[in-house]
């Protein structure tokens, strides 16, 4: 038997005007999505009560690890995946490079939290030459700050701290505060009663305006304007985090394997739980990412590997909706349908062996709001044996709309508990 695990990020939505009050998994046909549905469905809280809706959280849950007893912050998931150990009295933060223009009043308004979809080489430029800048260094040395780069617009810090208590520093979400003047969401300006809190936000502020003033006149980001490009011009430093440890996937679910992301977060989960982390060329989080090269890779893990469980994380769909654009969240979703899950099942198929695949967007991610919500999600759990039963018996391979509402009515389980349905158990 072959375990499957299929995540589009931020599929689950609500009703959008533009398509007649239907969400966009009600609203698109999605063949390969309704046959696993007909097997089995329902819905799942992924990100438990009290905890910020997020993929952090809720893959968390999904992959069996409960946030309430594991989680400490995002950013530690996420030098995980970069190979980044956070040491003990140190705060890791996720760094996003966002884009920021003046409005008519001169207020910085925040446009986007992916600096317009940065990545490649004008990211290194950008990150490179922040780094080397004098101001910009100098006040990394002073707060402890090391950042460790990638190709695109998330990064990591690690910045040497006394804070103990993480709750207290409220750091946004940049992709929360959209088309917002960014004044009340610097850190510095965040209130509190411990010196440490109030020297932490401070530096990560003073941090955050270095990085602008040198930013906004790089020549990457004149090229960029010129193209009617947004610039990625500041860095914004959020999802505060201390050290964290998983327990073996392996050793909980007795099975091994291979998850195939694009994102650090991902990949950091994946690490912590003793699971592989493949990268695939083109897989990049934005709607170009290479659908097919995902897919393989985790038939390539089942059937060359010797693995029995694979998973396929697909971030478009979150990103097009933080970004509002409706059009593209509904290609990001046919994406995830035709170029993985039914490739998936096609492929499966072909080899001849049983296999279970469990799909689910991990938490809503709304195009009204261009937020994270923390309502459950519907999934489904494809099952070989489910269909060839049904063929052998002259019936019609079973098939269900898969969307929040066609689910609405199904009881809600934990989503740490999926885990544990994929395998049986």
């Amino acid at each position: 038997m072959k375990y499957l695990l299929v995540i589009g990020d931020g599929m689950a939505d609500t009703g959008i005007a533009a398509l007649g009050g239907q969400t966009p998994l009600e609203a698109l046909s999605l063949d390969a999505f309704d046959r696993s549905a007909g097997c089995f469905a329902g819905q799942a809280l992924t990100v438990p009560p009290g905890m910020p809706a997020g993929s952090d959280t809720a893959i968390l849950s999904i992959f069996g690890y409960d946030p309430q007893t594991y989680y400490t912050g995002r950013s530690v998931l996420e030098a995980a995946g970069m190979g980044l150990a956070v040491p003990v009295g140190s705060v890791s933060l996720r760094i996003n490079l966002c884009a920021v223009m003046e409005d008519e009043d001169g207020r910085l308004i925040i446009h986007s939290h992916n600096g317009g979809g940065i990545h490649g080489e004008g990211v290194r430029a950008l990150m490179d030459g922040l780094m080397a800048d004098g101001a910009f260094a100098l006040m990394m040395k002073e707060c402890g700050l090391s950042i460790f780069t990638t190709d695109t617009f998330r990064h990591i810090g690690v910045m040497s701290s006394a804070v103990r208590d993480l709750r207290a520093l409220r750091l946004t979400e940049p992709h929360n505060v959209l088309m917002q003047p960014i004044d009340p969401y610097l850190p510095g300006l965040i209130p509190a009663e411990d010196p440490a809190v109030m020297a932490f936000g401070e530096s990560v502020r003073r941090l955050m305006i270095l990085s602008h003033g040198y930013l906004r006149d790089h020549p990457v980001n004149a090229k960029r304007i010129a193209e009617g490009k947004l610039p990625a011009n500041i860095i914004w430093p959020w999802g505060a985090a201390t050290a964290m440890a998983l327990p073996s996937f392996q050793g909980v679910f007795g099975h091994g394997g291979s998850v195939i992301s694009a994102v650090p977060l991902v990949w950091g989960i994946a690490s912590l739980a003793g699971l592989k982390t493949p990268r695939v060329e083109g897989a990049n989080g934005e709607l170009d990412t290479n659908y097919e090269g995902k897919a393989d890779a985790a038939l390539r893990a089942l059937f060359e590997e010797g693995d029995d469980f694979a998973a396929i994380h697909v971030e478009a769909p979150d990103e097009m909706s933080h970004a509002g654009d409706l059009p593209s969240k509904l290609k990001a979703i046919q994406n995830v349908e035709s170029r993985v899950v039914a490739r998936l099942l096609e492929g499966l198929a072909q080899k001849g062996e049983d296999f279970r695949l469990l799909l689910l967007s991990d938490h809503p991610t709304l195009l009204t709001t261009r937020m994270h919500d923390g309502s459950p999600v519907p999934f489904a759990i494809y099952d070989s044996r489910v269909v060839r039963d049904a063929l052998a018996a002259g019936k019609p391979v079973p098939a269900r709309k898969f969307c929040e509402v066609e689910l609405a009515a199904e009881p809600v389980v934990a989503g740490t508990s999926l885990m544990g349905m994929l395998f049986e158990r």
